[in-house]
């Protein structure tokens, strides 16, 4: 028998990560100051978990100028609803198959 846990993405065993990926799904772009406050995190907390995210090709980054303030705003790849998406079917599996 197949471990079941062995289709979770390492990539979203963090909470912060897990409501970036969430927030994202549901909406076009969301900026670094949005993503913040609705997960209420630290800017520190929020970078790291983004570059992560990054780095695995799951989230695309968009810097313009407002004004004279720069914005950062993050998008969902395909690759990244994909990923997401498999994993919370081996979540939905592995709820199904407890006990």
């Amino acid at each position: 028998m197949k471990n079941i846990i062995d289709h979770l993405n390492k990539a979203f065993d963090n909470r912060t990560r897990l409501g970036i990926m969430s927030v994202l799904l549901v909406t076009d772009w969301a900026d670094f100051k949005a993503l913040r406050e609705s997960l209420g995190v630290s800017d520190g907390n929020l970078a790291s978990h983004l570059k992560t995210l990054e780095k695995e090709t799951y989230i695309e980054v968009r810097k313009t100028f407002i004004g004279k303030k720069p914005n950062t705003a993050y998008k969902v790849t395909p690759l990244g609803k994909k990923a997401f998406n498999d994993h919370l079917n081996a979540l939905e599996e592995l709820l199904k198959n407890r006990g």
